[in-house]
């Protein structure tokens, strides 16, 4: 499963936002079932920022959130994401679509 967390920045917080957004993507790359992880910053607008990660399942992802390092270091920045569906099947072979 992707999980895909967008946030919305004002350019003055740009710096400390980079350093929680590191530290969130490095306490979520810690916990059993995560695959990879990317940060990113929009190319047309600075002020929008991603943390996108992949899980084995979405039972990892949601296990990752209870930890208490995630809890302590990602979970207050994704608290400030915008709020939208952030959760993705990754594989449309498995019927994760219908018409």
């Amino acid at each position: 499963m992707l999980a895909i967390a967008r946030f919305s920045v004002p350019l003055a917080q740009a710096f400390e936002f980079r350093a929680a957004l590191e530290g969130a993507h490095e306490a979520l790359s810690n916990c059993a079932g995560f695959i990879s992880g990317e940060t990113g910053r929009n190319l047309d607008d600075p002020t929008l920022w991603v943390l996108m990660t992949s899980w084995k399942d979405v039972g990892s992802y949601r296990r990752a959130l209870s930890s208490i390092e995630v809890k302590m270091r990602a979970v207050p920045l994704l608290a400030q994401a915008i709020d939208e569906p952030g959760a993705y099947h990754n594989d449309a072979s498995e019927g994760a679509f219908t018409a």
